[in-house]
């Protein structure tokens, strides 16, 4: 029983510490301004998760740059609904959506083959998709739901578009993926004998856990491809503290607290350091950031989550 609740409570203490010193350093620094970004006209980008919060505000930035940009989700009628606020600020905007559910092994293959069927290019990888602090559940497949959806869906969904990224990058202009990770991965731990969170569960041991083993996917994703010579580039962004929905499990006082402190704090920054990395002209070799861990501050003015 002591074991159990020892489980349950130090990763989330560790976790709300960690919450509290990123909140300050945001505090601290200043505030980040969108740069001039290089046009996209021609790139073909995917967006996990792209209906709202982080991944609507990638989606929108992409578009006004004159990228092709196809959404990936589940909630067909929200993501609809976000590409008609995209089209009524950008008439030009091409933006589409796709059903994909990252909970789901075969809609993460049905979405690949749909996508491969089309022959378009894929010059960006957005994965954006996520849950954080979710009760204990699992996926269709069995997995448990923080490892299965924010590392195994989107480890499942870059294997399988990994060709279509080396085919569509070149020399001076390649292809990249970027996984939205979080600062939660410099305390995650992965149990190896016990991925599913079976012996004891701990939403947010689980969480950063998964994180953990996003950026370590991200840097081995890297290496490979530098070491292969692809024109492909791999990195992981921490977005700070963001208002989105994402924190909508937080018990009732955290949320609110943090809900407050995001609107009033952050409701007007980019997620400036994302799009550096997701636009191939800014993308540069990481191979000396072991970790991967490139630091964004972001939030969209939508506050409804990613």
């Amino acid at each position: 029983m002591w074991a159990a609740l020892r489980f349950r409570l130090v990763p989330a203490i560790k976790l709300y510490l960690l919450g509290f010193k990123v909140l300050l350093e945001q505090l601290l620094n200043k505030r980040l301004k969108l740069p001039v970004m290089p046009r996209q006209d021609g790139k073909v980008a995917i967006v996990t998760g792209g209906s709202r919060g982080i991944g609507y505000e990638v989606v929108r930035h992409l578009a006004r740059l004159g990228a092709h940009v196809i959404i990936g989700g589940r909630d067909e009628q929200r993501g609809l609904a976000a590409i008609k606020r995209i089209c009524e600020e950008d008439k030009e905007a091409r933006v589409e959506f796709e059903k994909l559910d990252l909970a789901s092994l075969q809609s993460i293959q049905q979405f690949a083959v749909s996508f491969k069927k089309r022959n378009l290019p894929l010059n960006i990888l957005v994965n954006n998709a996520g849950v954080m602090l979710a009760p204990e559940g699992r996926t269709e497949d069995g997995f448990e739901q923080h490892f299965g959806v924010n590392y195994l869906g989107h480890f499942l969904l870059t294997w399988l578009l990994l060709d279509a990224l080396k085919d569509s990058g070149k020399s001076g202009d390649v292809s990249c993926v970027v996984n939205v990770s979080s600062s939660a991965h410099s305390i995650g731990e992965i149990r190896l004998n016990d991925l599913n969170s079976c012996q004891h569960y701990s939403a947010h041991a689980a969480y950063c856990g998964s994180k953990l083993a996003q950026v370590l996917f991200s840097s081995h994703l890297h290496q490979e491809m530098q070491r292969e010579g692809f024109p492909v580039v791999s990195c992981a962004v921490d977005p700070g503290m963001v208002d989105t929905a994402l924190y909508k499990h937080l018990c009732t006082p955290l949320h609110l607290a943090q809900s407050l402190i995001a609107r009033i704090l952050f409701r007007y920054l980019l997620f400036v350091k994302l799009l550096q990395r997701a636009l191939p002209l800014y993308c540069q070799p990481l191979c000396h950031q072991p970790w991967m861990r490139i630091l964004a501050e972001a939030t969209g003015p939508t506050g409804e989550g990613r």
